[in-house]
């Protein structure tokens, strides 16, 4: 399986549109080679950056989304994609772009195909989410962009 953006490559800036200091918006994203025998799609984008007197663990969640129909192959610039919302640290249930601190953070958007339909509700955590679907993970992927200011 393959998470691509037409925005950024992998391992590059996110550019500062899709940030907190632009217009907040999730970048494009170009889903592949979903396997067979996949029910649904799990999104989530996290920063791993986060300073320890902000989160302990280090970890900010931004965006989590689950029960994607597993058809879908892009996720347009600016819209989220028909699933059910998780919800972020920042109490957001939907897309909120990179927005560190200080210095430059990773963000991580990591893709799950999973054999099922989450049996969660809207608001579910990310731990909630990464619980239930232990187990039914048939394939994964994952894009990592920066983002920093100076």
């Amino acid at each position: 399986m393959r998470l691509t953006s037409s925005a950024f490559e992998h391992e590059n800036f996110i550019p500062r549109q899709y940030t907190c200091d632009g217009a907040n918006m999730n970048p494009p994203l170009n889903i592949a080679d979903i396997p067979a025998g996949t029910k649904s799609l799990v999104l989530i984008m996290d920063d791993h950056d986060v300073p320890k007197y902000i989160r302990p663990d280090g970890i900010w969640d931004h965006w989590v989304i689950f029960n994607i129909a597993p058809t879908t192959t892009a996720i347009e610039a600016g819209k989220e994609p028909k699933g059910t919302h998780g919800i972020g640290s920042g109490n957001n249930i939907k897309y909120y772009g990179p927005c560190p601190p200080e210095g430059e953070h990773r963000y991580f958007f990591k893709l799950y195909a999973v054999d099922c339909m989450l049996p969660l509700a809207e608001k579910a955590t990310k731990s909630t989410v990464e619980s239930a679907m232990q187990n039914h993970i048939l394939a994964s992927a994952e894009l990592m962009g920066f983002y920093g200011r100076n």
